[in-house]
């Protein structure tokens, strides 16, 4: 398995609609970056946020997830509360090849204010908006700013396609859209 490079993630991208929209460079002037790197690609978070509250006393459970565990927030920055977390999407759409796996990990502007970001893995053709979960592990409110670079992604590809994809398996989570919340 071998990472791929800016030529690759921009060939795929172009012509196989591996990610929509596509930044063709890193912006970075004033902004936390975001766009196509060196071996990745940094994704930026959308403005609709899932913000966790504690005001109705439910329990978080993924196996009957309760839709009052959460504030709904749409706008240009959010605050995620103390020790808290929230959900977010990405802005891009994810089409993942059948012989590539990805690796997103938070960037590190994020990482350095105590904002942990969480994706697991877009399995081989998975596709869709990834839900994002951020968490703020600090004492004090932290801040995300929409339309701004959350979590590089990494793309690993094989010597060759796996036998069963997340397609193949109709996985719960494909083509999803918006935030998503937990499903079983």
């Amino acid at each position: 398995m071998a990472i791929k490079s800016d030529r690759w993630i921009r060939r795929m991208a172009k012509e196989h609609g591996m990610i929509e929209p596509f930044e063709d460079r890193q912006v970075r002037a004033g902004v936390v970056s975001f766009g196509l790197s060196s071996y990745g690609y940094d994704t930026r978070v959308a403005d609709e946020f899932k913000v966790f509250t504690n005001v109705y006393n439910t329990v978080v459970d993924p196996k009957n997830f309760d839709p009052k565990s959460f504030v709904d927030i749409k706008a240009a920055e959010c605050i995620v509360p103390p020790n808290s977390f929230a959900l977010a999407r990405t802005i891009e759409y994810f089409r993942i090849p059948r012989d590539v796996l990805t690796v997103c990990l938070g960037k590190s502007t994020y990482a350095r204010c105590g904002i942990i970001v969480n994706v697991t893995p877009f399995e081989p053709e998975w596709e869709g908006h990834v839900t994002i979960e951020i968490s703020n592990t600090t004492p004090l409110p932290a801040k995300i700013y929409a339309n701004e670079g959350i979590a590089q992604v990494l793309f690993f590809q094989s010597d060759e396609p796996c036998e069963v994809s997340y397609k193949d398996k109709a996985g719960k989570y494909q083509q999803q859209r918006g935030v998503t919340l937990p499903k079983i």
